[in-house]
């Protein structure tokens, strides 16, 4: 009878009926004079309300949209989740090492003009070093 009706109607009559399992359950439990019968009958009534409840939530796992969308993934996706979440943190800190690095570029090109002077004090004095000292004779 479910056949023909879509996955969202199917829930529905499965929650209504679920609903009425649940109701008879809990009216059951005190109208009997003989307790044995009506211990019994609840804890039927129960176990079936259980039972419907059950079957409700695999129905809506199996009908929910994310549900088509979930088995279309491939099967080791699960295996795969502790890589998938380190891939996550990672990029949630890649802005901050980005700044890092600019900010560390830029303090390189600010000590490119102090580079520069080094640079010519030790040409200065290479060539200082070089030239024939007349002058300490």
């Amino acid at each position: 009878s479910n056949k023909n009706k879509t996955p969202s109607q199917v829930v529905k009559v499965e929650v209504r009926a679920t609903r009425a399992r649940w109701s008879t359950a809990m009216a059951t439990g005190g109208g009997s004079s003989r307790e044995g019968s009506a211990k019994s009958a609840m804890a039927d009534q129960i176990s079936q309300a259980i039972q419907s409840t059950s079957n409700l939530l695999q129905l809506m796992q199996q009908s929910s949209p994310s549900q088509a969308y979930l088995e279309k993934l491939p099967k080791n996706l699960l295996a795969r989740t502790a890589t998938i979440k380190n891939t996550e943190q990672v990029l949630q800190q890649l802005p901050m090492v980005i700044s890092s690095l600019d900010a560390y570029v830029e303090n390189g090109l600010h000590s490119v003009q102090h580079l520069k002077t080094v640079n010519q004090l030790l040409s200065n004095i290479e060539s200082s070093q070089l030239r024939p000292s007349s002058q300490s004779h």
